[in-house]
């Protein structure tokens, strides 16, 4: 937000990170990937459980199987204990399935940053848009105003015999065409309002302005080394590369079901049928059972999916690599873009103020009698088209900065 000097554009920059929906969003996503990861670490660790229960039985003397002489019935028992689990990670499977969750978090959360960039872009987009629009309208209805008074006095001039009827219709069309202009101008202004009470979070309404657009200063040179230097911190960069980092870990979880799977579970506790028994010695009891698990005949199951594994490492690469000339290209045609239309923007201000001298020359000449209003129409008409022009270039101008702080991830500060 610093790279635009207006306090109405940090302002809505600030609403719009507060309430946009696509923040919103990205920052569940990030919190989604960081309760996994925090899932996938918390399996390195073993598992206890506690437990009681209570239990009472009696048999029938006349059923099927029928209790024996002397067996107490019914028989009540009381047990309480814990219950441990825990995989042994000989061969590093749930640290690399932790590795990738840690990557995929990360990865979210340069999303989420991207995001965040392109928010701050559009919003600055849309506001310079409006503006640039606002500066139309003002264009449109000067020129409206022009045209009005022109016409009045023509049509004097004509009611005194010193214009012609073509006069009287050049100066009515020069006046339609600036009210022309001005409906599909305000017809413009409305969706881009509500393009921006979107980025907003809010319900479509009028926006705040602030500077005007011709207000705006750019740096007249940017820092030189801007691709090599800065591209690095681009969010789509960081993303794919830790996108690469997931994929190679998921390689080493792949590789790690060759070997076998060994778990320890147990248990320790105390149960006894009296409840005064309960927690003496002998009511005690443990056990202990480790288990290993090694496939030894699954199809190729393990094989195949190491190389799926590897084959989904190898297109993250190729994803890395794609990320990386992208942005070099984005960042080269912003550079060149925000140059060119720069230059352009000047010679268009050259071009307004020589239309201007002309438009001014061209009523002289008229109100002396030496040219008709032909020549008035005509420089007056170029001088309308040559003004909205320059806007449009002021805007493009502002259009290819906001596009060269979103190819360098965020600006070059």
């Amino acid at each position: 937000p610093d790279l635009f000097p207006d306090d109405t554009l940090k302002q809505l920059i600030s609403t719009a990170l507060a309430h946009n929906f696509d923040l919103a969003l990205a920052s569940e996503r990030v919190e989604e990937a960081r309760a996994r990861y925090r899932i996938a670490g918390a399996n390195q660790y073993p598992f206890v459980y506690a437990g009681a229960q209570y239990t009472g039985t009696q048999s029938s003397t006349i059923g099927a199987q029928p209790a024996s002489p002397g067996f107490p019935s019914p028989v009540t028992y009381a047990q309480a204990g814990a219950a441990l689990s825990w995989e042994l990670d000989l061969w590093g499977r749930i640290r690399r399935l932790k590795e990738s969750a840690r990557a995929e978090y990360l990865a979210t959360e340069e999303a989420r940053r991207g995001v965040t960039v392109s928010l701050i872009g559009d919003v600055a987009g849309n506001y310079f848009t409006l503006r640039e629009r606002d500066l139309e309208l003002q264009i449109a209805r000067g020129t409206r105003d022009i045209a009005d008074r022109n016409l009045t006095l023509i049509r004097l001039r004509h009611d005194h015999g010193v214009a012609t009827g073509l006069d009287v219709y050049q100066a009515e069309q020069f006046l339609y065409l600036a009210t022309v202009r001005i409906a599909s101008v305000e017809g413009d202004i409305g969706p881009v309002e509500n393009a921006l009470s979107l980025l907003l979070g809010s319900l479509p309404g009028d926006i705040a302005r602030g500077k005007p657009i011709e207000s705006f200063v750019l740096p007249p040179q940017l820092p030189p080394g801007l691709p090599s230097s800065l591209i690095d911190r681009r969010p789509d960069i960081r993303a794919a590369e830790q996108k690469l980092i997931s994929a190679n870990a998921q390689v080493g979880v792949a590789k790690a079901y060759y070997f076998p799977q060994i778990t320890l579970t147990g248990a320790l506790g105390v149960q006894s049928r009296a409840l005064t028994q309960l927690f003496t010695g002998p009511a005690s009891y443990w056990a202990l059972a480790p288990d290993a698990l090694l496939p030894i005949f699954n199809a190729g199951q393990v094989r195949v999916a190491v190389r799926l594994s590897e084959a989904q490492k190898r297109e993250m690469l190729i994803a890395y690599q794609k990320t990386i000339y992208t942005a070099f290209r984005e960042v080269s045609d912003a550079l060149i873009r925000y140059d060119r239309t720069r230059e352009q923007r000047s010679q268009q201000d050259l071009l307004v103020h020589a239309l201007t001298e002309a438009s001014h020359l061209s009523t002289l000449r008229y109100q002396g009698g030496v040219d008709s209003y032909l020549q008035v129409f005509s420089a007056e008409r170029d001088l309308f088209q040559g003004q909205l022009t320059q806007a449009q270039l002021r805007l493009q101008e502002l259009l290819t900065f906001v596009d060269l702080y979103r190819a360098l991830g965020g600006g070059w500060q």
